[in-house]
């Protein structure tokens, strides 16, 4: 049966241009990398991604290994779309991805145009779609010229697989060429999808510059540090938490230092003092840049997506506030 959309969807959602394109993109976007493989219950991805809905989240964002297994989680939204989401298919951004392995043999990974185009052919039958709105090159590949990867790209939106592309993880100069490589073929790189965090600011020392120069957008992932500030961490790992259970989040006690957890517990502090919860707070800190158009967020409950979108009701800073974090991240 066809869900029936919450006709007040759009109401309280903010939605960011991105870069110099007519496209704009919530605030805040649905991730689907861990939540909605075979190991959870499809009832519950439907149930999140019809709230997300309901909610003005009108993004979703995939990759070809998105799972587990790899492929699954395309598969998934693949049925829940058909089952119920079909008639809104027009509302819709829908994103993938390839470049990191999916299948045995050379043209399994990588940025080769063969990788590439057999990729988001699967993806798109997965899927059961006509096009993806939005198609990256998930990670630069250091043994295939950049030309063939952005020339890959070009042909993909040129064949009607893809209306957008964009890239994922590149520094500052492969953006800055990609970008111009895709200018002169005629198909400009729309977006950039770096990880950004409290605890990793790496894209503010050049990639936000380069971005605002080539006139491009940024969606950023893992906005809360794959969970560090979500808040369940402020003592240990429990038991039953994704970074428990998974081996591709990197949570061990290296990384769960003292000084690592003082300084999540002190930036929650801050955030209480704010009204907010520290996920919360982390939320609005990377939505404050102008080139940030959405953040990814992925949640396996609904009650996890209302506490995330409940960021939007006070985004913004006092310099006071800014100044605190700062002395927190420089401590």
């Amino acid at each position: 049966m066809n869900h029936c959309a919450d006709s007040t969807r759009y109401d309280a959602m903010g939605y960011r241009r991105v870069g110099q394109s007519g496209l704009r993109l919530p605030a805040l976007s649905l991730g689907l990398w861990q939540n909605f493989g075979e190991t959870e219950p499809l009832a519950r991805a439907r149930e999140v991604l019809y709230r997300a809905f309901d909610r003005g989240i009108c993004h979703f964002d995939l990759a070809n290994n998105y799972g587990p297994p790899y492929g699954a989680a395309e598969d998934g939204f693949g049925r829940i779309l058909a089952s119920g989401l079909k008639p809104y298919r027009d509302e819709l951004i829908i994103a993938s991805k390839a470049g990191y392995d999916m299948w045995p043999g050379p043209y399994g990974i990588g940025g080769s145009r063969k990788y590439l185009v057999a990729s988001i052919d699967q993806s798109l039958a997965r899927t059961g779609l006509d096009y993806f709105d939005i198609f990256y090159s998930h990670c630069p590949d250091p043994g295939t010229p950049l030309e063939e990867t952005m020339a890959a790209l070009d042909f993909i939106v040129r064949s009607g697989r893809a209306l957008y592309v964009g890239i994922s993880s590149y520094s500052p100069e492969q953006t800055e060429q990609a970008a111009r490589l895709l200018r002169e073929l005629g198909t400009p790189c729309l977006i950039h999808q770096p990880r950004y965090n409290l605890l990793d600011r790496a894209i503010e020392d050049g990639l936000l510059a380069t971005l605002q120069q080539q006139q491009m957008g940024a969606i950023v992932f893992s906005p809360l540090a794959q969970g560090l500030l979500s808040g369940k961490y402020l003592d240990r790992i429990p038991a039953d938490s994704r970074a428990a259970r998974s081996h591709q989040i990197h949570l061990g006690s290296a990384d769960m230092s003292p000084a690592l957890l003082s300084r999540i517990r002190r930036l929650h502090g801050i955030a209480e003092a704010r009204g907010q919860s520290l996920a919360q707070m982390a939320l609005a800190w990377v939505l404050r840049h102008d080139s940030v158009a959405s953040a990814l967020i992925g949640v396996s409950r609904v009650e996890q997506l209302d506490d995330c979108l409940a960021a939007l009701d006070r985004l913004a800073f006092s310099a006071g506030e800014l100044a605190q974090i700062e002395q927190v991240l420089a401590d």
